[in-house]
């Protein structure tokens, strides 16, 4: 597995902007689509091309065109933040969701939803902001990967050195783009120094009394 670190000044003004505490979500979430647009760059760099002509509005030239179809597939729910810049930036892009949720106790990761759409032959990019204990990101890998996809990329925020460690030893030839590589996992499996729980920045939430008691 390759580690690919974004190098970028604006990547690590927006990793600093989510890493405080004081930034709100409606800020929150223009900082991940953008630092995920880079991350996105970085990661299609190697995507191939075929040469088209087309015409502008004063004559015909010739220009290069993805030459594949991409698949973004989003870890739930934090995921999602994610995936405004594949709209965006890749209009075609086909959308998978898999639904993966940590127990608290154990940190083991447990699958409650996954619908993918074809995957053989196209590039995947699967995105979960935070690569922890790395239980997630192999799961959904995992079943990226069951579905037939070969071309697989993984996307995330924030890494620690634990997370990196196991998804290399499950999937050495997968890429991971990453746009900060933090210090170590707390003994509650949390990124230290991280930037807190990225789905309750993202949306403003907390696990409430309501929740825990219904």
């Amino acid at each position: 597995m390759a580690l690919h670190l974004l190098d970028h000044p604006l990547g690590r003004h927006y990793v600093t902007r989510l890493r405080d505490e004081t930034t709100r979500p409606e800020a929150f979430r223009v900082y991940c689509h953008r630092l995920t647009g880079l991350l996105l760059a970085e990661a299609t760099r190697e995507l191939p091309t075929r040469r088209v002509r087309v015409h502008t509005p004063l004559e015909e030239t010739e220009g290069e065109e993805l030459s594949t179809d991409v698949v973004a597939v989003a870890v739930l729910r934090a995921g999602l933040g994610m995936l405004e810049a594949f709209t965006r930036q890749l209009p075609d892009v086909s959308i998978g969701y898999i639904g993966l949720e940590r127990d608290e106790e154990t940190a083991e990761a447990r699958s409650y939803y996954c619908k993918l759409p074809p995957v053989e032959n196209r590039p995947v990019f699967v995105v979960d902001p935070m690569l922890a204990t790395g239980g997630s990101a192999v799961r959904a890998v995992e079943r990226v990967r069951g579905a037939g996809a070969t071309a697989i990329r993984f996307l995330c925020i924030v890494a620690a050195p634990e997370g990196v460690a196991a998804f290399e030893e499950a999937f050495p030839d997968i890429p991971v783009h990453a746009a900060a590589l933090d210090r170590e996992l707390d003994p509650r499996k949390f990124i230290r120094p991280g930037l807190g729980d990225f789905g309750d920045r993202l949306y403003g939430t907390q696990i409430s009394d309501a929740c825990i008691n219904s």
